[in-house]
């Protein structure tokens, strides 16, 4: 079998700025913004994606677990100018000259800030969300659209093999408690995709700043080199990592069959 095609840029130092490191914010205190989103006042929460919560080391004892396993800061994943800002920065530019099929599934879409609008680039779409509330909340505000919302864990996917032409995956991956397990949802992807199916996905750098925005839930930002040996390891070729401001990633499932182990 021929070697995996990769095409990489930049893969700056853990410490480089990310999309979210204009809100650099200490630990409970307002957002200041990221990109091109005002402060906004934290509360009510963002039922994020697919995580369970967990204590990290940058969790200060004696508090409790936020709601739904992030914090008051998520808030921000709710807004109209967070959607706007991912539409524009991420979603145009990963999905640029791809053609996404009919049939897309989308893992983790939490407030379905991607949702909405991969919604409208593919006949059929397929979310599939790991807390029952979140899930039940977008499944309400998108009845009788083109969209299925389903509950479930994507390391475990509850789909068929070759069930899809396409998978996204956007901002959720640092939220994956275990590199395992970030693993284990890229292979689950790669068997859910159809021959020639790809890939589209993104996600934040590592910075001090996303480090006390995460204050009291999961925070496990993947590594651009890992993610391109990881993606290679369950079976990709044409593996694109591109990283800048933040982390934007295409992967495609050749024809021929390649087990993920």
């Amino acid at each position: 079998m021929p070697p995996a095609s990769v095409s990489t840029t930049r893969t700056p130092s853990g410490d480089h700025a990310s999309w979210w490191s204009p809100c650099a914010c200490h630990s409970k205190r307002v957002p200041t913004g990221i990109g091109k989103v005002h402060t906004i006042v934290a509360g009510g929460g963002c039922p994020s994606i697919d995580i369970v919560w967990q204590r990290t080391r940058f969790r200060k004892q004696g508090g409790l677990a936020s709601v739904d396993g992030v914090n008051e800061n998520h808030a921000l994943c709710s807004t109209q100018e967070w959607a706007e800002f991912l539409e524009s920065e991420v979603l145009e530019p990963v999905t640029s000259g791809l053609e996404l099929g009919d049939e897309m599934l989308e893992i983790g879409p939490g407030p379905g800030a991607a949702t909405r609008w991969l919604r409208h680039r593919v006949k059929r779409l397929v979310a599939l969300e790991l807390d029952p509330g979140a899930a039940a909340r977008l499944a309400g505000e998108l009845a009788g659209t083109n969209v299925t919302v389903e509950v479930g864990d994507s390391t475990h996917s509850p789909f068929p093999e070759a069930s899809f032409d396409s998978v996204g995956c956007f901002t959720m991956l640092h939220h994956v408690p275990t590199a395992h397990e970030q693993f284990q949802i890229l292979c689950e992807t790669f068997r859910v995709l159809r021959p020639g199916g790809v890939l589209v996905g993104a996600d934040s750098l590592a910075s001090q700043g996303l480090h006390e925005f995460h204050e009291g839930d999961t925070y496990n930002p993947i590594d651009p080199a890992r993610l391109l040996v990881f993606l290679q390891a369950a079976g990709f070729h044409h593996v694109m990592v591109a990283a800048g401001d933040g982390l934007l990633f295409t992967a495609r499932k050749s024809p021929e069959r390649r087990s993920c182990e």
